[in-house]
């Protein structure tokens, strides 16, 4: 399998960290993905036309895109119990695994609004709209982390990303301070092999 790839997206560590929990990452051919909103990278485009990573391109050439689809592939081939069978459990992982993306997607978009937009086209307003959902994902993880203790499935997954991608760009925010059940879950996550073997860095 092919992995179009880059180091610091947190989508791709998801999918790395998933595959380490899985045993699966020897079967992961990484290849280097450049994805951008602007300055799109053709080779990922020629496979999934959304120019995004990760995309995994399977052994019989099926291309699969968004790290929700691909992590649940992959737990499906590994047989990892990462996503629990239909019923109530099931919700519950998939609810949180979206709150996680959703904190995610608002840290990029302040990402591009602050690094690939130009000083004259940039709105503070957006940027701050998009701090207010990444609080409001921050409040959320607060919430869970007392009841994730040492569980390894695709929320406390999720989770554990998204607050690693806090760290790479968003220092600033010091998160530790106001969201402490948060910072001391992640600490002990932030340990696994899984995590160490994809830190960004």
């Amino acid at each position: 399998m092919q992995l179009f790839h880059s180091k610091t997206s947190p989508f791709v560590r998801k999918v790395m960290v998933t595959a380490h929990e899985l045993g699966l990452v020897d079967r992961l051919e990484l290849l280097p993905g450049a994805a951008h909103p602007v300055n799109r990278d053709a080779a990922i485009v020629a496979r999934n036309p959304l120019g995004q990573v990760p995309t995994l391109v399977l052994d019989d050439g099926t291309v699969l895109a968004d790290s929700r689809v691909i992590c649940e592939y992959l737990d499906d081939l590994g047989g990892g119990g990462f996503f629990p069978p239909a019923g109530p459990a099931r919700w519950t992982a998939l609810a949180a695994q979206s709150t996680g993306d959703g904190l995610l997607d608002a840290a990029l978009l302040t990402v591009y609004e602050t690094r690939v937009r130009g000083e004259g086209e940039r709105s503070p307003a957006w940027v701050e709209g998009q701090r207010a959902k990444i609080e409001g994902g921050l409040a959320a993880i607060e919430a869970a982390a007392p009841g994730l203790g040492d569980r390894v499935d695709i929320a406390a997954i999720t989770y554990g990303c998204a607050l690693g991608y806090l760290d790479l760009r968003f220092a600033d925010i010091g998160w530790r301070d106001r969201y402490p059940a948060a910072a001391a879950w992640f600490a002990a996550f932030d340990a696994r092999p899984s995590m160490r073997a994809t830190q960004p860095g």
